[in-house]
């Protein structure tokens, strides 16, 4: 499943994307330039067996039928990874950018800080319509939310929440507006019933399958 197109840079370099899932035309986007060093990814449980005898670290259990056993009480936790991006307008500056030239980077500093502020996702006519107090609070709920985001890399679209964005500026132009950053962001991945998702864990799936036919196939090749 694919909501873009493959992103690459004017130095032919892959991009990653992230940008909010919603409805409206000022939906924000931040596209980047993706050549991390590493990429932290984790995926815990959570293990609560009770106080019971014999239950420390998981339930009874003696056949493989009853394995599931040890399981209860153990719950998955969605996973989380965390990206440090580089971001920098200095060749936008070289090449005589009027914008860039002005604002550096700070465009791109501001839509980090947006996805992490709770907003109404409505359309920009029901937002018009609440704000001019036409309908009712059922017609047009008012409240605000944390942005769904998409994060594209690779062969992955993931829907994520933004949990925590560090920001470390290191060259500023004379009005001390930043043109080159490291952003650490930190993403929670949604793990529910959602098309990004399912498709994720097509994708994983088919993978592993994948490895396990190769697996088969090698070994019935002589000298393997």
């Amino acid at each position: 499943m694919s909501v873009l197109p493959f992103l690459k840079s004017a130095l032919g370099i892959p991009r990653g994307s992230l940008f909010e899932y919603g409805l409206g035309g000022s939906l924000l986007r931040l596209d980047f330039e993706f050549i991390p060093n590493s990429i932290t990814r984790t995926r815990s449980v959570s293990v609560k067996t009770g106080g019971l005898p014999g239950t420390r670290g998981g339930y009874d259990f003696l056949t493989p039928s009853e394995a599931q056993r040890a399981a209860q009480g153990v719950t998955a936790e969605p996973e989380s990874f965390n990206i440090t991006i580089l971001l920098d307008a200095t060749d936008r500056m070289d090449a005589g950018d009027p914008i860039t030239s002005v604002l550096g980077i700070q465009p791109e500093l501001d839509v980090i800080r947006s996805m992490l502020e709770p907003k109404s996702m409505q359309p920009s006519g029901a937002k018009m319509l609440a704000a001019l107090g036409v309908g009712n609070e059922k017609s047009f709920p008012q409240y605000q939310t944390l942005s769904v985001l998409l994060f594209n890399w690779g062969v992955h679209i993931l829907p994520v929440f933004m949990t925590q964005a560090q920001i470390e500026a290191q060259e500023f132009l004379p009005t001390l507006i930043p043109y080159r950053a490291e952003v650490t962001l930190s993403l929670q991945v949604i793990e529910s019933n959602n098309p990004f998702y399912i498709a994720e864990n097509l994708r994983q799936t088919h993978s592993v399958m994948m490895g396990a036919m190769n697996k088969v196939i090698t070994s019935f090749v002589p000298g393997r």
